[in-house]
């Protein structure tokens, strides 16, 4: 997903708070409450919200109730997430493709490619209009 976050239909703003996510994630894609984002990140709670947003929007992070305390828990879809090594991390994948058929994940919602992209290392004819 990282090489695809640029077509994301989100704003900049919202970009750069999935990076801060996805770096400040645990392995398996576990967040920190949002009081605990806010701090980090140096922003108020009702801003953690705003950038949120289009992310629960997308199924990019996902909120489920927590049981102790009330609240809500975090965490980045499977398919979104960071692993500690490839195993791990192909199980992840193959349990959230059969959570995903069974109708108990969302799948992530960004567009798909309109145009194939360009080979990595081979440069975009760039021209100015």
């Amino acid at each position: 997903m990282a090489s695809r976050i640029w077509a994301l239909p989100i704003g900049g703003a919202t970009v750069k708070f999935l990076q801060y996510l996805v770096f400040r994630s645990e392995n398996g894609g576990a967040l920190p409450s949002q009081r605990e984002m806010a701090v980090e990140y140096n922003v108020s709670p009702s801003t953690v919200s705003t950038l949120l947003d289009p992310l629960f929007e997308r199924h990019i992070v996902l909120r489920t109730k927590a049981e102790e305390r009330g609240g809500n828990r975090y965490r980045l879809h499977p398919l979104a997430a960071k692993y500690d090594n490839i195993e791990s991390m192909e199980a992840a994948f193959a349990h959230a493709l059969e959570e995903m058929k069974a109708g108990r994940l969302p799948a992530i919602n960004i567009p798909e490619y309109k145009v194939v992209p360009p080979d990595e290392g081979h440069r975009p004819e760039l021209r100015i209009a």
